[in-house]
């Protein structure tokens, strides 16, 4: 069983990278990534991509095959939606494992992503959460294990 993680973008790289890092930490290794394509933070997503290649490596996994859903403009509510409802159908469709995150990305994506996850059954739809904001902007191995929980509302919290 392969493993798909569904994201959006972000102007912060480490919101996009940190969470990837928690759920591996976790065992959730992915073989796939979708992610948002959106010109204004095309640069954030392209280093955040490198940055999960390097760590999903690191976990034991391959290069992952990254799946771009291309947004023009933030508010297309539409295609937020659509971008997370069709990877998850795909991953089930294939048989594979299906997480969520809605760690990334200004509030109105995190809860369509949050509410979609949960329509559509993924697997897992993960929040990390860290507790100080003196861990902002730095990586997940910089920042202690007590500053930082990885919710998954799947599981209850």
């Amino acid at each position: 069983m392969s493993k798909t993680w569904v994201t959006t973008a972000s102007s912060n790289v480490q919101s996009m990278t940190n969470s990837l890092t928690a759920a591996c930490d976790h065992g959730f290794v992915p073989a796939d990534i979708h992610i948002l394509e959106m010109a204004d933070v095309a640069q954030q997503v392209d280093r955040a991509l490198e940055d999960a290649s390097r760590t999903i490596r690191a976990y034991g996994g391959d290069d992952p095959d990254v799946h771009f859903t291309a947004i023009d403009e933030e508010v297309d509510f539409e295609r937020i939606h659509d971008h997370v409802r069709t990877a998850i159908e795909a991953a089930q469709e294939a048989g594979d494992e299906v997480a969520v995150d809605i760690t990334p990305g200004r509030k109105f994506m995190s809860a369509i992503a949050f509410a979609t996850g949960m329509r559509y059954d993924a697997d897992h739809v993960f929040y990390l959460y860290i507790s100080s904001t003196d861990y902002f902007g730095r990586l997940y191995p910089e920042i202690p294990r007590t500053a930082v929980h990885l919710y998954d509302f799947t599981e209850g919290y």
